[in-house]
C-alpha cells in the first residue's frame, strides 16, 4: 500500500498540536479528549460522540496510525469500559501466539484392554482435548474407525475422558438467566455442535405443527441424544390462530421445554439451546454412533475419568487448524470457541486446563505485546462476563502490536468485514456501513451486551493511511447505538478525501451480538 508523506502544513499542525498537548490541561469530563493532531475526521468524531443517546453514558475512543502507532484522536482512551466481545481480540491473538496457527484439537477413542477376535475386553475411552468444532458426523467417523478394526463388542464401560479441562462449565459472573442460551453454553473438553456455525454444547431444536388440532408439535433435536429429554407441553391449534410457541431450557433443568401453541400449516419454530452437560451429551451422541456401526457396549457410560497411560489408540479425529478455526470464531463471535481456547492455553502452558491458568498466560503475553496489564481486567475469553473492563487505548495497543506477527495475515482475515454479504466474510458486520467508504474496507471485531457496545479494528483512509480504531460505548439506555460506531469508522475511511465526515446509515441494533440471535440477524 502506498503511503503519502505528510505535507509541510500537516507537519506544522502536528507541531502545534504537540505544543498544545504539553501546555493545556483539560479539566471538564465532557472535554476529556486529547487530539494530538488535527485530522479532518476529528470534527466528525466529536459530532458523533455528542449524540444525545450518549447523554449520561460513557465513551472510550482511540484512533492511531497503524504504521507508526501515533495517536490521532482520543476521548476517554484510558477509561475502563465493558469490552464485550472485543475481548476476543486479545484471546484470539494470544491463542495464535501461544498455541500457533497450526494447532489442532484431537478427539480419540482408546482402549484399556485387549482385542480378542471381535471383542474389546476392557473399557473404551472417548478422550477429548477441547475441540469446539466436533460434529455428530465426526463422532460417527470415530465409531466407524472402531468398527473397521473388526470390533463389534466392548465388554467394559464407555468412559468419557474430558479431564483435559476442569469441571467448571460456566464462566465467572455469567448470568444465570442466560444458562440455556446458545451463546452461554458450558465449556468441556468433550462437546458436540449441531452445525457448521460450531455452537459447541448446544442442540438445534425444531418444533413443527402436529398432524391435527390438539396434537402436540413434532419436535426434533440436532444432534439427538438420550441425554437431552424433551418436555413437550405445547398444542397444535387451528390455522389462523395466534402462535405462542416457546422453546427453552429453564435454569436448573436438563430438559428442552416446548410450550404454547403452534397453528396448523405454520413454519417450524426453531432455536439453538445450550445443553446442561456437554460431556454427557457428546458421549451419548458417540454411543448412538457406535450402535449404528454395530459396536455394542456391555457396560455403563461413565463420565469424567481419565484414560490410563498406555491406552491403545483405536480411532481419532483432528480438527481444522487454529488459523481456519478463527473464521467461524471471529466472524460469528463464538463465545464457546473463545473459552475453549483459554482453557487450551492453560493446559498447553501450565498443564492446567482452567480459566485461571489460561488467563494468566494471556496476561503474560499481553504484557510482552506492550499492553498495560494493570489497566484492564479480563475474567473470561469471550467478553460475556460483565466483570471484564478494558480501555480503548489498550485495545488500540493490541491492534498495532500484532501487525508485526508472522500469523497476522490469517488473524486479520478472520475479522468481520463491513458490508461483505457472505456470512463467513462479513460476519457480524455484513449489514453495517453499506454504501459508505468503510464498506469492504473496515475490518473489526464487534461487541454487544445490554448497555454496552464496541467496535475495534482497522480501516484504510481515502488518503491511503491505515488506521487503527477502538470505540467502546457503555451505560446508555435503549438500543445499542452501533450507528455511532459506524459513523466514526466511516469518517475515518473518508478522511483525506472529499467525503470526510459522511455519516453511516443507521442500523437495527439489538442488545446482543447479532450472530447470537439465531436465525442470524446480521
Amino acid at each position: 500500500m502506498t503511503r503519502r508523506a505528510p505535507s509541510p502544513s500537516r507537519l506544522g499542525a502536528l507541531a502545534a498540536g504537540l505544543l498544545l498537548a504539553t501546555t493545556l490541561v483539560l479539566s471538564s469530563p465532557a472535554d476529556a479528549r486529547h487530539i494530538l493532531t488535527s485530522p479532518d475526521f476529528a470534527e466528525a468524531l466529536d459530532r458523533a460522540l455528542a449524540d444525545p443517546r450518549l447523554a449520561g453514558a460513557r465513551a472510550s475512543v482511540v484512533v492511531r496510525d497503524a504504521a507508526t502507532g501515533e495517536t490521532l484522536y482520543e476521548r476517554g482512551g484510558d477509561d475502563r469500559l465493558l469490552p464485550a466481545s472485543n475481548t476476543k481480540l486479545l484471546t484470539s491473538a494470544a491463542a495464535m501466539e501461544l498455541l500457533g496457527p497450526d494447532h489442532r484439537y484431537r478427539t480419540e477413542a482408546v482402549a484399556d484392554g485387549r482385542v480378542h477376535g471381535r471383542e474389546l475386553r476392557g473399557d473404551l475411552y472417548l478422550r477429548g482435548s477441547g475441540d469446539p468444532t466436533m460434529l455428530a458426523e465426526d463422532y460417527a467417523a470415530i465409531a466407524a474407525g472402531i468398527a473397521a478394526r473388526g470390533i463389534t463388542r466392548v465388554s467394559g464401560d464407555l468412559v468419557a475422558d474430558d479431564t483435559r479441562f476442569d469441571s467448571v462449565r460456566l464462566g465467572r459472573a455469567w448470568s444465570w438467566d442466560g444458562e440455556g442460551a446458545a451463546y452461554s453454553a458450558g465449556v468441556s473438553a468433550l462437546t458436540v455442535a449441531p452445525d457448521t456455525d460450531y455452537d459447541a454444547g448446544t442442540v438445534h431444536v425444531s418444533a413443527a405443527p402436529g398432524s391435527a388440532v390438539g396434537d402436540p408439535p413434532h419436535v426434533t433435536l440436532t444432534p439427538a441424544s438420550d441425554h437431552v429429554p424433551v418436555d413437550n407441553r405445547a398444542t397444535t391449534v387451528a390455522t389462523g390462530q395466534p402462535g405462542t410457541l416457546s422453546l427453552s431450557r429453564p435454569h436448573g433443568s436438563d430438559a428442552v421445554v416446548v410450550s404454547g401453541r403452534i397453528p396448523l400449516g405454520s413454519a417450524p419454530t426453531t432455536a439453538w439451546i445450550a445443553v446442561a452437560d456437554p460431556t454427557a451429551h457428546a458421549t451419548a451422541v458417540f454411543a448412538d454412533a457406535l450402535a449404528a456401526h454395530g459396536v455394542r457396549v456391555a457396560g455403563d457410560t461413565v463420565l469424567g475419568r481419565a484414560a490410563p497411560e498406555g491406552a491403545t489408540p483405536l480411532a481419532a479425529h483432528e480438527s481444522m487448524p487454529l488459523s481456519e478455526l478463527l473464521v467461524p470464531f471471529m466472524k460469528l463471535s463464538n463465545n464457546m470457541h473463545a473459552e475453549a481456547l483459554v482453557k487450551t492455553i492453560g493446559h498447553e502452558t501450565s498443564g492446567r486446563g482452567t480459566w485461571s491458568a489460561g488467563l494468566a498466560a494471556i496476561q503474560r503475553y499481553a504484557a510482552e505485546l506492550g499492553l498495560d496489564t494493570g489497566a484492564y481486567r479480563q475474567v473470561d475469553g469471550s467478553g460475556l462476563s460483565r466483570m471484564n473492563l478494558m480501555p480503548a487505548a489498550e485495545l488500540a495497543t493490541l491492534l498495532t502490536g500484532v501487525r508485526a506477527k508472522p500469523w497476522f495475515g490469517p488473524w486479520y482475515e478472520a475479522l468481520p468485514v463491513a458490508c461483505a454479504a457472505d456470512r463467513m466474510v462479513g460476519g457480524t458486520l455484513r449489514s453495517r456501513m453499506c454504501g459508505t467508504a468503510a464498506a469492504g474496507n473496515a475490518r473489526a471485531k464487534t461487541g454487544s451486551l445490554t448497555g454496552a457496545t464496541g467496535l475495534s479494528g482497522y480501516v484504510t483512509a481515502a488518503d491511503g493511511r491505515e488506521l487503527v480504531f477502538s470505540v467502546l460505548l457503555d451505560d446508555y439506555l435503549g438500543a445499542a447505538p452501533e450507528d455511532i460506531e459506524d459513523t466514526v469508522v466511516t469518517a475515518l475511511a473518508a478522511s483525506g478525501g472529499p467525503a470526510a465526515g459522511t455519516a453511516a446509515p443507521a442500523a437495527d441494533a439489538p442488545g446482543l451480538e447479532c450472530s447470537w440471535l439465531k436465525p442470524a440477524r446480521c
